[in-house]
């Protein structure tokens, strides 16, 4: 079973940098999720998928994979692009878009 680690991105509804600072060891699945009958909700027989491991460092991690011998995938973290505006600009006469409202 291979482990992927990977640092999380931040989410459309985050403007900060919260929960993105530590690095994710998680397992890729084995076995494909099924639909119970009864309930029709999804399941799966594979405990491992539930296993999320945190670590302050991508190195952390890669050595917790390399002491218990788990084959792991290394995505390298991509810093986002931040334009610098202010909200002064929406009342600037150079606007750079024309005014809508």
């Amino acid at each position: 079973m291979v482990a992927r680690i990977y640092k999380p991105a931040r989410t459309a509804m985050q403007a900060g940098e919260a929960n993105t600072r530590e690095w994710l060891l998680e397992y890729e699945p084995e076995a494909a999720r099924a639909i119970e009958p009864l309930m029709g909700w999804t399941a799966s027989s594979d405990m491992k998928s539930q296993l999320r491991l945190s670590f302050a460092s991508k190195e952390e991690a890669v050595a917790y994979c390399e002491r218990r011998g788990i084959p792991y995938q290394l995505s390298e973290a991509k810093e986002p692009a931040r334009r610098q505006i202010a909200y002064a600009d929406n009342f600037g006469y150079k606007r750079r878009d024309q005014w809508t409202h």
